[in-house]
């Protein structure tokens, strides 16, 4: 495997922004209306809301996603974070996930929060090694979401 690049967000990863994102929510679970705007319109819904979306390219192909959600000015949240099924075991996820650490430091973010569910052992195991503990859910607009993870950020460096 090729270098694992991270890019940016433009109109034409749309589709591969909501392809990842049906493939492994389709998987154990189904498509939820806040799924489908967000996945039908992913800047008007993230980007133009102050959060950001990016991809890893491997390859020249588009292989994983994540978005940081703006929750407030200190808050973001790790939303559709997915790797295309060819491209799994591979450590993309924890480029994924280094990339959204990083970039929430860049951002001055002071608290990083995801929703997830304790079906996904894989994805759970690797929040706690960055760092993420559960905490006491909150309303979020799937039905899926049944564990909430954050990790408070440390804004000295």
């Amino acid at each position: 495997m090729k270098e694992v690049e991270i890019i940016e967000f433009e109109d034409k990863y749309k589709q591969d922004f909501k392809y990842l994102n049906y493939e492994w929510i389709e998987k154990s679970f189904i498509i939820e209306p806040a799924d489908l705007y967000i996945l039908t319109n992913p800047a008007e819904a993230i980007i133009d809301n102050g959060g950001f979306i990016f991809f890893a390219q491997v390859d020249n192909k588009i292989a994983g996603t994540y978005a940081l959600i703006k929750v407030d000015d200190e808050t973001y949240e790790i939303a559709k974070m997915a790797v295309t099924e060819n491209y799994q075991n591979l450590g993309i996820g924890k480029k994924l996930m280094e990339s959204a650490l990083q970039h929430a430091k860049q951002i001055k973010a002071k608290k990083l929060v995801l929703y997830s569910h304790t079906r996904l052992k894989v994805a759970l195991k690797m929040y706690a090694k960055f760092g993420f503990n559960t905490v006491t859910i909150d309303n979020h607009p799937t039905k899926r979401a049944n564990i909430k993870m954050e990790l408070i950020l440390n804004t000295e460096n």
